[in-house]
């Protein structure tokens, strides 16, 4: 592979990287994704370079949903919440949150270069490769590399981040047009958990750079975030065929996990039916009530305090004591899907979701954070419960 010159022909510019392997040619280039000096940019090398293949940093998700502006109406909630996919999207809408926030003191909506790059190309009757990994992937495979405590971190940390309401300077304003702050966002994960760095950084790499490979024709312009361009001529350089589908897969739980999660029923069990032999029914049925109000009650408390509809209060204070019997559901899915069946939330509030994302207040009104909220609570308070009322049966025992 030679990293080559700009064609002085064409487009000099720094963030226009170009590399030959084999005749062909890749033109790199890497854009701030909310940067407006990017989004013109783009369309100028695609312009003159007139590529046969128009690579970009996108999958067919995010791609639809930048371009569908109506993609709200075409959500549908409660088979998400079904599929248990709620944690995979409140995750996207924290990135896409956090974009959107510094999108707007810069001036241009994040991803615009992206789109961009589609839209040329369709002008000019270019091939057009979405060379991302599907973002579902990306982050499940990041989300199983985490330990309890690094989620919990990750969560924190991301929340606190949304939230902050500190300005900033003029001076940072500045220096951020000149980055891609998807990029950054997961490049500061990668320092801060080095475990999940594998999975949102190299992996993606190793993925963008070989669908480009994998791309027709002789000249290929890619439009990539800035961060992956040094990640990515490196991968070129690599003069072997990836395996996508050993990064396109979700590794399953380990067999461990399963064992660990129906361990706890079983131990509960056991031990109802232990304490019933040995001490009587009387403190046998004494210990369920007990499992049964110290499950509901601060799974209840949780939907309260999100202010969720009666019926989803009534529905987690009874679900809970089973569901912190089984692995399968968590209490707080239960409750989602009982306050998105009657609390369904409106399209104008998934047009402003991003917006009111950053407004702690807004998760209290806007009926589609208010199902996260009730998410959230509830099944905190389920696992409170579910530590709680462990304790006192498995103390009963001795």
């Amino acid at each position: 592979m030679n990293q080559i010159e700009n064609n002085k022909d064409c487009i000099e510019n720094p963030d226009v990287t170009k590399v030959e392997i084999n005749s062909k040619i890749f033109t790199i280039v890497g854009t701030a994704h909310v940067s407006k000096k990017s989004t013109d940019l783009v369309r100028e090398v695609i312009e003159c370079e007139k590529p046969d293949t128009v690579c970009v940093e996108l999958d067919q998700q995010r791609f639809n949903a930048l371009s569908n502006k109506k993609k709200w109406e075409q959500l549908d909630l409660k088979s998400i919440i079904r599929n248990k996919q709620l944690t995979t999207l409140l995750v996207n809408l924290l990135l896409a949150s956090y974009q959107k926030k510094l999108g707007k003191k810069l001036g241009v909506m994040p991803g615009t270069e992206l789109l961009e790059a589609t839209k040329v190309a369709h002008e000019n009757n270019i091939h057009i490769e979405l060379v991302d990994r599907d973002v579902k992937i990306t982050l499940k495979r990041a989300w199983n590399k985490m330990s309890f405590f690094q989620k919990l971190k990750f969560m924190t940390a991301g929340l606190a981040g949304i939230f902050e309401k500190k300005e900033l300077t003029e001076a940072e304003l500045e220096k951020l047009k000149e980055k891609d702050v998807l990029t950054e966002l997961m490049n500061e994960l990668g320092r801060v958990m080095p475990v999940v760095k594998e999975v949102l950084i190299d992996e993606r790499d190793t993925y963008i750079s070989e669908k480009m490979k994998r791309s027709p024709g002789k000249n290929v312009v890619a439009v990539v975030g800035a961060g992956h361009v040094t990640g990515i001529v490196e991968k070129l350089n690599i003069q072997e065929t990836v395996d996508l589908k050993q990064i396109e897969t979700i590794p399953p739980v380990s067999p461990v996990w399963k064992w660990i999660g129906w361990s706890i029923p079983v131990i509960i069990i056991l031990s109802l039916i232990y304490i019933g032999y040995s001490k009587g029914m009387a403190t046998a049925q004494y210990n369920v009530l007990f499992w049964i109000l110290a499950n509901g009650i601060p799974s209840a408390i949780g939907g309260i305090i999100a202010l969720a509809h009666p019926l989803t209060i009534i529905s987690v204070f009874l679900a809970a004591p089973l569901t912190s019997l089984s692995p399968l559901i968590g209490a707080g899915y239960v409750a989602a899907f009982v306050q998105a069946y009657f609390r369904p939330p409106v399209v104008k509030e998934f047009e402003t979701l991003s917006e009111d994302f950053n407004h702690i207040k807004m998760w209290w009104k806007n009926k589609l954070l208010k199902i996260f909220l009730v998410f959230i609570l509830t099944g905190i308070g389920s696992a409170i419960g579910t530590y709680v009322g462990a304790y006192q049966i498995i103390s009963d025992l001795f």
